[in-house]
């Protein structure tokens, strides 16, 4: 079992940056791949970006490629998704999960998080 709570969210203009970040709980975190999705309303959950369980391998979705970058810390149980130049299509709730695939498909996700809002003003 593997509870997860995501911070970090909030109100920016574009071209901002924020840092999200979801921590852990439980002994297996290095255990399980991680990854970072998001809803905007009226639209069906995306594909953001995920990393290995140990190895820091990465994908990320072609519409935050180059901006966003996922990261862990299995020292700290934590994962965080730094967001570079944010538009305002990257307006989402955004919710990390864990996998024990590396996968970008959500249905590989057996744990997830609450998530945490962000919102990018133009």
């Amino acid at each position: 079992q593997v509870q997860l709570v995501e911070s970090g969210g909030g109100l920016v203009q574009a071209g901002d940056s924020l840092r999200l970040s979801c921590a852990a709980s439980g002994r297996t975190f290095s255990s399980y791949a991680m990854g970072w999705f998001r809803q905007a309303p009226g639209k069906e959950r995306e594909f953001v970006a995920t990393i290995t369980a140990t190895t820091g391998k990465t994908l990320y979705a072609s519409a935050v490629k180059d901006r966003f970058t996922i990261s862990r810390d299995n020292d700290k149980n934590t994962v965080y998704l730094q967001m570079n130049s944010l538009k305002p299509e990257d307006t989402a709730a955004y919710y990390c999960a864990a996998s024990t695939s590396f996968s970008a498909a959500s249905r590989q996700y057996a744990y997830w998080g609450q998530g945490t809002q962000v919102t990018v003003s133009s």
